[in-house]
C-alpha cells in the first residue's frame, strides 16, 4: 500500500488528485491542511507517514511577483526542511511548470524549486522527480486563476462576455489525465529528476472559445448535447458544465404536446450517440447513489414524482430537484457528483435515461457513494 499526501491538496490539481487516488485499490491518501506549513510539528507529522509526497502547493497569481516568487520557494525549503528533521524516505514529485524557460518569476520559482529538492536528493540520496506541465484545464478550475478554460467557462455560464488578450496556441492537459499521469509516476519503480508532461491536445486560445460559445448557444441555451468529435471536446464540455449554476438551470422543463391521441414528449436532441434506457420505479425506491468521471448522463422523469440529488465529491452540500412527470422535465448529471433519483409519489416512477457512452463492464466509469 502506497501512502501518499498531497500539498495544496485543497488546490485545482490537489482536489482531483486526492479524490482519484481515493479511488486507487494500492493507494492510502494522507491528508493534508494548509495550516501544517504553520508548525514543524504537524508538517513533520505529516511527512513521517508518507511514502509520496506530491509538492502542489503554491501561488500561481499574485499583484506582487516578487511576493509570488519568495511564497514559492518558501514552501520549497518548508518541506525539505521537514524532509531533513524527519530523514525522509519518501519519494517526492513536484509540480512545475513549462513556464520555466519563459524568463518570469512565476516559472523562475519553479525552477529554483527544483533546484533545492534536486540538492536535497543529492544530499540525503532521496528520491526526487521534477514534472514539467503544460497548461492544465478541467472541472472546478478558479476563473481568472488556474486557466484561460476556466475563466471562459465561468463568464459564459455567467451572463459575462469573455475576451481575447492573445491569441496564442495551447499546449493542453486535462486535469484527469495529468492525474494518471502522477498516479503512475508515484507507482513507479524508478523516476527521473526531470519528466516533461506531455500536452495531449493544442488548440488557440480563439478555437477554445469558439468552442465554448458552441456549448453555451446549443447546451446552455436550448438544451442539445453538442457534437462532439474529440476527447478533448468532451473534456471542454465536461469543464464547461460543472462551471454553470446547477441549482439554478435544473430542472428543465420539457414541451408537452397533447392532443386526444395522448401525449408527446421530446426528451433529448443530440449531436454524439451513446445509449438510451428507461426504467420503472416502484414508490419509496432510490436508484444510483453513484458518480462519474467522464461520463456525460441525463435523467428524465415523464410519469410520476422523483427527488434527484446531486452532491459534488469532497464537498457537503445537497442539491434537491424536484421533478413532476405531469410536466416532463431533466436533470443532467454533472461528473464528479454523486448521484440518485428515488420514487417520492404513489405510482410508479417512469424515468428515461441517456449517457455518452455504452456500458463496458471492464471500464464502467460508476463509482458508489452515499448522496
Amino acid at each position: 500500500m502506497i501512502k501518499i499526501g498531497i500539498t495544496g491538496q485543497a488546490g485545482f490539481v490537489g482536489t482531483h488528485l486526492f479524490e482519484t487516488l481515493k479511488l486507487k485499490n494500492d493507494v492510502q491518501t494522507i491528508p493534508f491542511e494548509d495550516s501544517f506549513w504553520n508548525s514543524n510539528e504537524t508538517l513533520d507529522a505529516f511527512v513521517s507517514s508518507c511514502n509520496v509526497i506530491v509538492h502542489l502547493a503554491a501561488m500561481n497569481r499574485h499583484e506582487s511577483m516578487e511576493v509570488l516568487y519568495n511564497t514559492n520557494v518558501q514552501l520549497v525549503n518548508d518541506l525539505v526542511g521537514s524532509l531533513e528533521r524527519c530523514d525522509s524516505k519518501a519519494r517526492v514529485l513536484f509540480s512545475s511548470s513549462i513556464q520555466e524557460t519563459r524568463g518570469n518569476l512565476y516559472g523562475d520559482s519553479k525552477k529554483e524549486g527544483r533546484r533545492l529538492f534536486n540538492e536535497w536528493a543529492n544530499r540525503t540520496e532521496g528520491s526526487f522527480g521534477g514534472l514539467l506541465i503544460p497548461n492544465v484545464f478541467g472541472p472546478f478550475g478558479r476563473p481568472n486563476y488556474n486557466s484561460v478554460v476556466a475563466t471562459f467557462c465561468h463568464k459564459m455560464t455567467h451572463h459575462e462576455t469573455p475576451t481575447i488578450i492573445q491569441d496564442g496556441e495551447l499546449n493542453l492537459i486535462y486535469v484527469g489525465e495529468l492525474v494518471d499521469e502522477i498516479y503512475q509516476l508515484a507507482c513507479a519503480e524508478t523516476v527521473v529528476d526531470c519528466k516533461e508532461i506531455a500536452a495531449t491536445s493544442t488548440m488557440k486560445v480563439s478555437e477554445i472559445l469558439s468552442f465554448l460559445e458552441v456549448c453555451r448557444a446549443e447546451y446552455l441555451e436550448k438544451g442539445i448535447i453538442p457534437s462532439l468529435i474529440s476527447n478533448v471536446e468532451v473534456q471542454l464540455f465536461n469543464t464547461f458544465r460543472c462551471a454553470m449554476d446547477i441549482k439554478g438551470h435544473y430542472p428543465v422543463m420539457l414541451t408537452k404536446h397533447t392532443d386526444p391521441r395522448g401525449s408527446f414528449v421530446e426528451t433529448i436532441r443530440l449531436g454524439v450517440g451513446g445509449q438510451v434506457s428507461f426504467s420503472t420505479t416502484v414508490p419509496g425506491i432510490t436508484r444510483g447513489n453513484h458518480f462519474h468521471t467522464r461520463k456525460i448522463e441525463r435523467f428524465c422523469v415523464i410519469k410520476g414524482k422523483a427527488l434527484i440529488q446531486l452532491r459534488r465529491i469532497g464537498t457537503d452540500e445537497v442539491l434537491d430537484f424536484y421533478l413532476d412527470g405531469e410536466n416532463p422535465s431533466y436533470v443532467d448529471m454533472p461528473i464528479w457528483y454523486t448521484h440518485n433519483i428515488k420514487n417520492i409519489g404513489e405510482e410508479e416512477l417512469y424515468t428515461m435515461f441517456w449517457i455518452n457512452e455504452f456500458y463496458n463492464e471492464n471500464d464502467p466509469d460508476t463509482y458508489f457513494e452515499e448522496v
